[in-house]
C-alpha cells in the first residue's frame, strides 16, 4: 500500500504531496555532524572557507534534489540528500589562496555551487540497476580536483590545528558521531576494517622512508610522522565514517562489505604511495573510492553471506578427503594469503619509490662560508600574525626573533656576494627564483664592473603565512618589513663609488629548502615603497 503524505501544497488544481524531514533519518544526523564541524572549524580551527561558500554548495545541491525528485515522484520532498551532499562538498573543498577569518567572503562561491550541484546530479544521472553508482560528494570532489587543479582548488588539509581544546572537540564530534551513525547502519565494522588495513599499509609505506610536502608544514612530512598524521587525520576519519559507508554505494552483504573495505584500504595505500605532495595524497585518498564503488556488485556476487552450515561442511570434508588433506588445504590457503600480503607490501614500497625525497627538497642548503656582520640588536621585534597558528609550528617570540635575524643575515650574504662577485655565497642565503635572480645580478655585475649593493635598516617586521600559489612545496613565511635602505655602488675592485638612501616597504618570503636554514625564495616590493 502506498504511503500517503499528510501534508500537501495546492498549486491551482494540482495538489502536490509534501514530505517533511524525519528526525530519525540518518542523513540528518550525518549532516548535523558535518555542520557542527563547519561551525567549529570556521570559529576556532581556522578553516579557510566562508559562510556564503558553504551555503552556495548546499543551496545548489538542495535545489537540484528538490526539482529532480519532484519530476520523478510528483512530490515535494525535503532535500536531505542534497543538503548532505552540499555540506560534504563544502567541508572538503577549498579555494587555493583562501585565507581563514574571512567569514562572509563571496570569493569563488560559484565553484562551490557548481561542484555541489554537479555532485548531486551524478546521483540521478550515473545509475545502475536503479541505484546511483558513486557517493555524490566523493565523485564530484575528485572530478573538481582533477579538472581544476591545485592552482584553483584543493582538498581539506590532513592536519587541522594543534591538539588543544577546540581540536579535541572536533575529534570528539567526528568519532562519536561517526560511531553512532555507522553502528546504527550496521557499517561500523566496515569503517574499522578500512582504517585498520590503511594503517598497516601506511606503516609499510612510512617505514620505507616516504615523504610528502604540505602547506601546513614547514619541513617535509616523513616516516613515522607521515604515518601518524594520516592515520589520525580528521579528513581520513571523515572519509571512513561518512563517505565509504554510504549505504547506497557499498555491497549489501556483511562479508562483501568487509572485503570491499579491506581491499579499498589496500588500494588507497597504493594510490597514495607515489605522491610527493599533500594535494596528490588527498586526491588519491578520495579517488580510491571512486575507482572501487563500481565494483560493489562484484563483491556481492563473489562473497555472498549465505554459506552451507559450517558443521555440515566440516563433516562432509572429513568424510570425503580426511583430516590430513584438510590440513594441507588450510596450509595452502594460508600460504597463498601470506604470499599476497608480501606482494602487496612489496608493491606499496615499489609504488612509493618516487616519494622517498619530496620534489624540490632533494638537496640541502649549504652552510654559510663566513659569519654575517649583523648586530642582533639592530633587528626589531618581529610581530607574528595570528594566521601563522594555522601551521604546525611553534612560532613563539624566540622563533620570530631568530627568523628576523636570519632574514637580515640572508640580505647581508646577498650584498656581500654581489660586492665580491662570488655567487657561491648565495647558496646559504637564497633558493628557488630568488637564487636565479641574484645569480643573474652577479653575472651582470661581473660583466659591467658596476656592483650595486643594498644595505637594509629595518624599523618593523611582521611575520605571516606566505601565499605560495598552490605550488605544494610546503609552507613558507612572509616577513613584511619597513625601514630605510642604502644603495651602495662599488667598482670592479670593490671601491665604493656612491651611496644613496631611501625608504622601503618590502615582503620577503622565506622557506626551508632542505636542512634547517631558512632561505629567501622571493622578494615583493610594495608599490608605495621607495
Amino acid at each position: 500500500m502506498a504511503t500517503i503524505s499528510p501534508h500537501s501544497l495546492n498549486l491551482g488544481d494540482r495538489k502536490i504531496p509534501v514530505v517533511l524531514p524525519n528526525r530519525r533519518d540518518p542523513r540528518l544526523h550525518t549532516a548535523a555532524v558535518i555542520i557542527s564541524i563547519h561551525v567549529l572549524g570556521i570559529t576556532t580551527l581556522g578553516f579557510r572557507v566562508s559562510v556564503p561558500q558553504i551555503l552556495s554548495a548546499i543551496f545548489a545541491a538542495a535545489v537540484i534534489d528538490v526539482l529532480l525528485t519532484l519530476r520523478n515522484t510528483g512530490k515535494l520532498v525535503w532535500p536531505a540528500s542534497g543538503m548532505l551532499t552540499g555540506s560534504g562538498v563544502a567541508l572538503i573543498l577549498r579555494l587555493t589562496g583562501m585565507e581563514s577569518g574571512d567569514y562572509w567572503s563571496w570569493t569563488g562561491w560559484h565553484y562551490y555551487a557548481l561542484v555541489g550541484g554537479l555532485s548531486l546530479l551524478t546521483k540521478y544521472v550515473i545509475r545502475f540497476r536503479g541505484s546511483h553508482v558513486f557517493n555524490p560528494s566523493n565523485v564530484g570532489l575528485v572530478a573538481a580536483f582533477l579538472l581544476l587543479g591545485s592552482t584553483v582548488v584543493e582538498p581539506l588539509d590532513f592536519w587541522w590545528a594543534p591538539m588543544r581544546f577546540p581540536m579535541a572537540v572536533g575529534y570528539l564530534i567526528i568519532v562519536v558521531g561517526g560511531i553512532l551513525i555507522t553502528r546504527r547502519l550496521k557499517l561500523l565494522e566496515m569503517a574499522v576494517a578500512y582504517w585498520a588495513v590503511l594503517a598497516v599499509g601506511l606503516a609499510v609505506l612510512a617505514g620505507s622512508g616516504h615523504c610528502m610536502t604540505a602547506a601546513w608544514s614547514i619541513d617535509p612530512v616523513c616516516d613515522s610522522r607521515f604515518w601518524m598524521v594520516l592515520v589520525t587525520s580528521p579528513e581520513v576519519l571523515i572519509f571512513m565514517f561518512f563517505m565509504i559507508t554510504d549505504p547506497k554505494t557499498v555491497p549489501t552483504g556483511r562479508i562483501a562489505r568487509m572485503a570491499f573495505a579491506m581491499t579499498l584500504g589496500a588500494l588507497t595505500t597504493l594510490l597514495i604511495a607515489p605522491n610527493t605532495v599533500e594535494f596528490g595524497t588527498k586526491v588519491a585518498l578520495l579517488g580510491s573510492l571512486v575507482l572501487w564503488s563500481p565494483l560493489r556488485g562484484l563483491f556481492d556476487r563473489l562473497l555472498p553471506d549465505a554459506f552451507p552450515d559450517r558443521a555440515g561442511v566440516l563433516t562432509l570434508m572429513e568424510r570425503s578427503v580426511g583430516t590430513g588433506r584438510k590440513a594441507v588445504k588450510v596450509f595452502t590457503n594460508g600460504l597463498l594469503v601470506g604470499c599476497l600480503l608480501v606482494v602487496l607490501a612489496v608493491g606499496i614500497v615499489a609504488a612509493g619509490a618516487p616519494a622517498r625525497t619530496p620534489t624540490g627538497l632533494a638537496s640541502g642548503v649549504a652552510a654559510p662560508q663566513l659569519v654575517a656582520d649583523i648586530d642582533p640588536a639592530s633587528t626589531p621585534k618581529v610581530l607574528v600574525d595570528p594566521g601563522v597558528r594555522s601551521l604546525n609550528l611553534d612560532a613563539d617570540d624566540d622563533f620570530a626573533r631568530d627568523l628576523g635575524l636570519t632574514l637580515a643575515e640572508n640580505l647581508w650574504f646577498e650584498g656581500e656576494a654581489i660586492r665580491r662577485g662570488d655567487g657561491g655565497l648565495l647558496a646559504a642565503a637564497d633558493g628557488a627564483d630568488r637564487l636565479v635572480e641574484m645569480q643573474a645580478r652577479i653575472d651582470e655585475a661581473l660583466a659591467t664592473g658596476v656592483r650595486v649593493v643594498h644595505e637594509y635598516n629595518f624599523e618593523s617586521i611582521t611575520m605571516s603565512v606566505a601565499d605560495t600559489g598552490g605550488d605544494q612545496l610546503g609552507a613558507a613565511l612572509a616577513l613584511a618589513g619597513t625601514g630605510t635602505v642604502e644603495e651602495v655602488t662599488y667598482d670592479a675592485l670593490g671601491v665604493e663609488q656612491s651611496r644613496s638612501e631611501s625608504t622601503f616597504a618590502t615582503t620577503f618570503v622565506l622557506r626551508q629548502l632542505g636542512g634547517e636554514r631558512w632561505v629567501l625564495v622571493d622578494v615583493v616590493e610594495d608599490a608605495e615603497g621607495a
